[in-house]
């Protein structure tokens, strides 16, 4: 096996397609043909997780979080990010990162603290836009139905629980091919008239590519006219943060006293409390004040997040309760589900869980 093993099948589960525009995922560091010895899994690359991978064997760290986020100019060893960098560029261990590509997946960062508090009747919180496309393309009638099937097996017509979507409509398609051209159909220099059907067939954007690569492999037309659309209905699979409800409800005090207790934490900012039930929950790991208006307009009880301001906690305003339960806190067992999936996958080799505490915040 070698590092791109691990990465194709990473980037399968978690496509780098649905990350966020600001972040820095995927391969940080090292080279995708390495034979691989091993992977370590952490939430954070620091120097302690790089001397781990070391003692493991391990020469593939995958991390959550990008420990290069942004450019560097110099690599001299004067801060911990270079000093990570030099340490793992001189043992030949590759860094792979995945963050807001888990972040934005159903079953990642966010079910994983769903499943930790168990709730729940899930579903995402602010489903990510411009995640689907459509296809629309022309085939001659007698072909319509193979190409069709070839690009259902690519992925392509998957609409929730339903899969070989598609919409069909037949004409007459014309054209008449230069001196140069070399048609399948018909005589070059001649018009022609073909009875063809218009396929139109959703699909994930991050398929487009073995998409095209499947219609120009199945179509035989030697020009083949198509056009792909971004549409703006939204995947409600794929996202930020998660709606879940407990099984029975629970007062207030009483769902802080299982917060707590579930994820690992003595200490919890919260607004003010609203002496309601606690039904619906909220969730978002990591920052996630840009959360609170979704989570109130999504009718939950208690949003469950980190980094929150001050003036974040006004927000609130007597509808929602707002907790804060730190940003580790909220991410740490992200490396758990991550290890559980790779090891699923990659049954005979080692997959190592970090025991590094990488939490930069104490308590007193």
């Amino acid at each position: 096996m070698i590092v791109q093993d691990v990465i194709n099948h990473l980037e399968n589960f978690a496509p780098l397609a649905y990350a966020e525009d600001f972040d820095n995922v995927g391969l940080l560091l090292g080279d995708i043909n390495t034979p691989l010895t091993g992977v370590l899994v952490t939430l954070d690359t620091l120097e302690a997780v790089v001397d781990e991978a070391i003692e493991n064997k391990c020469n593939l760290i995958v991390s959550f979080h990008p420990i290069i986020f942004k450019g560097l100019k110099k690599i001299t060893g004067k801060n911990y990010v270079e000093r990570v960098v030099l340490k793992a560029i001189k043992h030949d261990i590759a860094i792979y990162a995945i963050h807001t590509a888990l972040d934005n997946h159903k079953n990642g960062v966010n079910d994983m603290i769903c499943n930790q508090l168990n709730l729940g009747n899930k579903k995402i919180l602010i489903p990510q836009a411009q995640t689907i496309k459509k296809l629309t393309t022309f085939v001659p009638k007698s072909e319509a139905e193979s190409l069709r099937n070839s690009l259902f097996q690519a992925g392509a017509g998957n609409i929730g629980n339903y899969d070989h979507c598609s919409f069909n409509v037949e004409g007459v398609g014309t054209y008449k091919g230069n001196e140069n051209s070399n048609p399948t159909k018909g005589n070059k220099g001649e018009a022609h008239y073909e009875d063809e059907t218009q396929i139109s067939i959703t699909f994930a954007k991050h398929l487009e590519s073995n998409i095209l690569k499947t219609l120009f492999q199945n179509h035989s037309y030697e020009e083949v006219a198509y056009e792909i659309t971004t549409l703006e209905n939204k995947n409600q699979n794929i996202g930020m943060g998660m709606l879940g409800e407990l099984e029975t409800p629970m007062p207030e005090t009483v769902f802080l006293e299982h917060l707590k207790n579930k994820m690992n934490t003595n200490t919890i900012r919260h607004s003010k409390l609203l002496g309601k039930s606690i039904k619906k929950v909220a969730v978002l790991g990591g920052s996630g004040s840009f959360a609170i208006g979704p989570a109130k307009a999504m009718g939950a009880d208690i949003f469950i997040t980190s980094d929150l301001k001050y003036h974040d906690f006004f927000s609130a305003e007597a509808q929602i309760i707002l907790a804060d339960i730190g940003h580790y806190e909220s991410e740490q067992f992200t490396k758990n589900g991550l290890v559980a999936h790779l090891t699923k996958k990659f049954t005979n080799f080692a997959v190592v869980l970090s025991n590094t505490n990488t939490n930069p915040v104490k308590y007193f």
